[in-house]
């Protein structure tokens, strides 16, 4: 009971802090949309017209005129919607450690950036009503910039703590939306492979299909391994373009454990959920060896060698705890890793690290432990 109360004080917490960046991000569009609508009416209604005019717009304010204002205040939005991203990612982290992390993390988010937007609101008034001379301005500026920088430093702490302290192997790729850059690369290819057992944990509710959790592409054979759940299909496995239709039920928008094994002698290939095998079959690819030298892309189909991809196949959710072997994994061995058994195995060809993975096109890395989420 005590831990059931724990994870709903996190969650309200979370949702709280979502809540609030939300009226931020609507406080810093009003605030510039202000300041645009101030500078506008200040060129147009200020007094001495004429020949004088030209020489307000050029150095009245200092090391910092209107416009130039009004820039800075976009940048300084911008700086600060970086920052809020950055905290939103810490935030993950602390949910999964300690409610003391959250709640300092929470302290920062408003105590920080409420001041700083604050500052720039009392500044957007001040140009309004005419009042800051060139020193208040530099004044101000400085004020801003020395919060940004304490800012900065505080959030980059709290990111290397991160790092530092999180396994290479608790973190899930997000891709939330369906397009044709976003996507994750392995480093590694794979090797000649006679058997295999491919499993991850995988979250979604796209539809129709949430894409291709993984494709491998070799010279010749852009569809040499693929996972693919496309339009109204079921999911798909493919090997050297021959396809097994699996019996997967995944896209309720949680987390679901999936393991595919295969074997080339037979074509013989079984596919587990959650730890349950839930089908079988076999003349899959018979006698055709997976080969090597291939690119491995996580999130999008290939139609040519680490490239060619089509939005409407794309994966779209969240992936971790990818895994892969050179032998097919027993049901206690499957069973062990979808349970989070502590002597679940990393894979032997393809082991889940941060260091294995490189991500393009605004796929993110979210901290994430798969035992938490059984519970």
């Amino acid at each position: 009971e005590e831990l059931k109360g724990t994870v709903l004080q996190l969650r309200e917490t979370v949702l709280q802090q979502k809540e609030t960046i939300m009226n931020q991000k609507e406080t810093i569009r009003e605030l510039t949309a202000k300041l645009g609508r101030c500078e506008s009416q200040s060129v147009l209604e200020l007094p001495g017209e004429g020949k004088g005019r030209k020489g307000f717009s050029k150095n009245t304010m200092g090391d910092l005129s209107r416009p130039a204002a009004a820039e800075t205040l976009s940048q300084l939005g911008q700086t600060l919607q970086s920052l809020k991203t950055r905290l939103e990612n810490l935030e993950q982290f602390s949910r999964m450690n300690s409610s003391s992390q959250t709640n300092n993390l929470k302290d920062i988010l408003q105590n920080k950036i409420d001041d700083l937007e604050k500052q720039v609101l009392s500044r957007v008034n001040s140009l309004e009503e005419g009042k800051l001379s060139p020193r208040n301005e530099s004044e101000e500026r400085g004020k801003i910039e020395s919060t940004l920088t304490s800012l900065h430093q505080r959030i980059s702490d709290l990111e290397k703590g991160q790092k530092d302290n999180r396994p290479p192997d608790r973190f899930q790729l997000t891709f939330p939306l369906r397009t044709n850059y976003m996507y994750a690369k392995v480093k590694k290819s794979l090797p000649e492979m006679y058997a295999f057992s491919i499993c991850m944990w995988l979250k979604s509710r796209a539809s129709p299909g949430m894409g291709t959790p993984f494709s491998y592409a070799v010279p010749g054979q852009a569809n040499e391994l693929v996972l693919i759940e496309w339009g109204n299909n079921p999911m798909e496995i493919l090997i050297n373009d021959k396809v097994a239709k699996l019996p997967f039920a995944i896209n309720d928008g949680k987390w679901h454990h999936i393991c595919v094994t295969w074997t080339t002698r037979d074509g013989v290939w079984e596919a587990y959920q959650d730890g349950t095998q839930t089908g079988n079959g076999e003349n899959l690819a018979p006698y055709h060896p997976i080969k090597p030298q291939g690119v491995l892309v996580l999130g999008q189909e290939q139609d040519t060698l680490g490239g060619g991809f089509d939005a409407t196949q794309a994966f779209v959710g969240e992936l971790a705890h990818f895994n892969v072997w050179d032998r097919k994994l027993s049901p206690g061995e499957v069973y062990g890793l979808a349970t989070c058994s502590s002597k679940a195995l990393a894979g032997n060809v393809i082991a889940w690290a941060e260091a294995n993975i490189d991500i393009y096109g605004g796929a993110t890395k979210w901290t994430f432990e798969a035992c938490r989420q059984l519970n």
